[in-house]
């Protein structure tokens, strides 16, 4: 699978890159960032996959969330994939923000016209990381995942699917519960069908109450004054009260007077990389 360098940054000793190829699992050219350490010149890295949030591409994270200086300290590669599928031409895909196009909400699509293309769960968990470790000086054995807002869910989801394929997961603000709120019920229903018990398979509150993998140690970053928060989109109480349930470790700060947006992002990445950091370079 061929790469194409879009563009390359020399940023605290290490490399912030861009590459774009032909994803097999998405059948539509695709772009993902990736943080270069300066360790990654003589050995090789462990690497967090960062998932981004509803009408992000991958610039959003590697050019506002300022998680270069604590990746290149902890000889951490961080890769940042697209949210969607982009220009596949079908009808509807650039409606609305919360829908098709920048809003893949990682699941693989069962329903007609979706189901060719967006299939962001498979690309995440299989192509993305193969296409990684095949050109990139990468541990495969060492690697976790953290998102932000759909993202967040996205983190969660997949590190509850996989048991032990990811040593860590984190969240800021992710969408928890989503057969419960607007955005899950338009995307999942769209993409999924209308029968809802089939969209349980991607929430994370429902997989958490079933999980029986490794031992997860999650950490997620509320703000307090998030307006999806306060419009009932994110639900983290439903998430928080699942996992206490079940006595599955969770961090859960609510930070006062945070919003949503990538200015909340940047103030806890170090946070989060550290977290990441303590699993990834154990």
């Amino acid at each position: 699978m061929a790469l194409k360098q879009v563009s390359s940054n020399k940023c605290f000793e290490g490399f912030q890159k861009v590459f774009e190829h032909d994803s097999a699992e998405l059948k539509c050219k695709m772009k993902f960032g990736i943080y270069l350490p300066p360790k990654a010149e003589t050995g090789k890295c462990p690497v967090l996959y960062w998932l981004s949030g509803l009408t992000c591409t991958e610039q959003n994270f590697i050019t506002k969330a300022g998680f270069q200086r604590a990746a290149a300290e902890h000889g951490l590669i961080v890769v940042a994939p697209d949210t969607s599928p982009r220009g596949c031409n079908i009808e509807g895909e650039d409606e609305s923000w919360d829908f098709g196009t920048g809003a893949g909400f990682y699941v693989d699509a069962t329903e007609d016209p979706w189901k060719t293309n967006y299939r962001m769960y498979s690309y995440i968990k299989d192509e993305l990381p193969k296409l990684i470790n095949a050109n990139f000086p990468t541990d495969p054995e060492r690697m976790s995942i953290f998102g932000h807002s759909m993202g967040g869910h996205g983190a969660l989801i997949l590190a509850l699917k996989n048991p032990g394929k990811y040593k860590s997961v984190s969240a800021f603000a992710p969408i928890c519960n989503p057969i419960q709120c607007q955005w899950g019920k338009k995307a999942l229903g769209g993409y999924l069908g209308p029968d809802a018990s089939k969209w349980e398979a991607y929430d994370a509150t429902q997989l958490v109450k079933s999980y029986s993998g490794s031992r997860l140690d999650i950490l997620i970053d509320q703000g307090k004054d998030d307006q999806f928060l306060s419009a009932g989109q994110l639900l983290p109480d439903n998430f928080i009260a699942a996992c206490t349930e079940r006595k599955i470790p969770v961090v859960f700060r609510l930070q006062q007077g945070y919003d949503h947006s990538y200015f909340f992002v940047a103030s806890f990445i170090n946070d989060h990389i550290k977290h990441h950091a303590k699993y990834l370079n154990a």
